[in-house]
């Protein structure tokens, strides 16, 4: 084959994989969930979701905080972001019908109502963030369903009961963010089991009883946040020797004074890159 011929085969080709992508279509159920979703009275603050198509259409661009990918001869919708808009309303079930979203990241709105059931859907979700909103009730316990979340932030909302044993099931699980709401009772010994917890913040809530010594044999824990609960007991001197815990912030309980209790009341800051967010 000459070098013209060549040539010529591979405009041909890039031509027909440009074609393919153009002419690449949306998949119709996710086509159908979004648009159900920007129906919605409260959604109407997102003027920018302009046209039928949330990942493009022609000269239309995605949606704004729509990421599409193409799979097979679709588009697919892999993220949602869209937060600090001021939206409004109960937690839109019609996101669960998204089924190959990666990330979904609601924070900062007003929405209200419980965390549907149907979350445990979301079978590739690799990070939840509904922080600062007005959501209620308690967490589903479908929310153990999402095998590959490594990120789940719940903070600062309304949630009550008690934190759900089913969130350790969750192996991937790095960063879990519930302070601020209204949780009782004692802290699933369960969660001892997530090899690759880092993060584990239930500061300002109602919990009670003692803290599992079993937490303190996480390998990766770094932060735990435990301040102004009802705890009560001894914290488990795990934690005193714990070769990555660099962080133990206890205040506002009635614990009783450890082993070692030196700099376990050190106030944890952090910047916003450190919460990846």
């Amino acid at each position: 084959m000459t070098g013209r011929a060549s040539t010529s085969l591979l405009v041909f080709s890039l031509f027909l994989l440009l074609s393919v992508a153009v002419h690449c279509k949306t998949l119709k159920r996710d086509v159908k969930a979004l648009n159900e979703i920007k129906a919605s009275l409260g959604w109407r603050v997102v003027y920018a979701w302009v046209g039928d198509d949330p990942c493009g259409d022609g000269d239309l661009p995605p949606w704004t905080g729509v990421t599409c990918s193409t799979e097979g001869d679709y588009r697919v919708v892999t993220e949602l972001e869209v937060y600090a808009v001021s939206i409004v309303g109960p937690f839109p079930t019609a996101v669960t019908n998204l089924l190959d979203l990666t990330r979904l990241d609601l924070h900062n709105n007003k929405l209200t109502g419980p965390i549907p059931p149907q979350i445990g859907r979301l079978r590739r979700l690799k990070i939840l963030n509904l922080r600062w909103n007005k959501l209620q009730d308690v967490i589903p316990p479908e929310i153990g369903e999402l095998k590959r979340l490594t990120h789940l932030y719940l903070s600062f909302n309304n949630f009550k009961g008690e934190i759900p044993k089913e969130l350790a099931n969750l192996p991937e699980l790095r960063y879990l963010h519930l302070h601020e709401n209204h949780f009782v009772g004692r802290v699933p010994p369960e969660l001892g089991t997530l090899q690759y917890l880092r993060h584990l913040h239930l500061s300002s809530n109602r919990m009670t009883g003692v803290v599992p010594p079993s937490l303190g044999h996480i390998p990766k824990l770094t932060y735990l946040y435990l301040d102004h609960n009802q705890f009560t007991g001894r914290i488990p001197d795990a934690f005193y020797k714990h070769p990555f815990v660099k962080e133990l912030y206890i205040e506002g309980n009635s614990f009783r004074p450890g082993v070692n209790p030196i700099g376990v009341h050190k106030v944890l800051e952090l910047s916003d890159s450190e919460f990846l967010f």
